[in-house]
């Protein structure tokens, strides 16, 4: 699949902010509810950090296959060209930040 430069219309979230930009660099919140997710996708040059605010979230890799839970306070790297998965890890809806960078975005979706 075509990488985009923007994936904010791809997959709903609860709530959806944007803290920090640069170039090269972003901060981004986002809180999901129980049901939702952010698809399998992978970056071609920026790592994601992730550090959970509220609730629990489960990071799904591949190559190889990892199950990450992380809980408030806890964080996780994925690094580019690492194919995740992002979902609740728990009943209630789920905050959490994303770091990315340093590089161009881009969020290259996966079937």
């Amino acid at each position: 699949m075509e990488a985009l430069k923007d994936a904010t219309h791809f997959y709903e979230v609860e709530r959806r902010a944007r803290h920090a930009e640069r170039p090269g660099f972003r901060i981004s919140e986002l809180q999901i509810s129980p049901s939702q997710k952010v698809p399998w996708h992978y970056h071609s040059n920026v790592r994601d950090t992730f550090y959970v605010l509220e609730g629990k979230i489960r990071i799904f890799l591949r190559d190889p296959k990892e199950d990450v839970r992380l809980a408030p306070g806890e964080t996780y790297v994925v690094p580019p060209k690492r194919a995740h998965l992002v979902v609740n890890g728990g009943d209630t809806s789920a905050t959490f930040l994303i770091l990315q960078g340093i590089g161009e975005y881009d969020f290259i979706p996966l079937t």
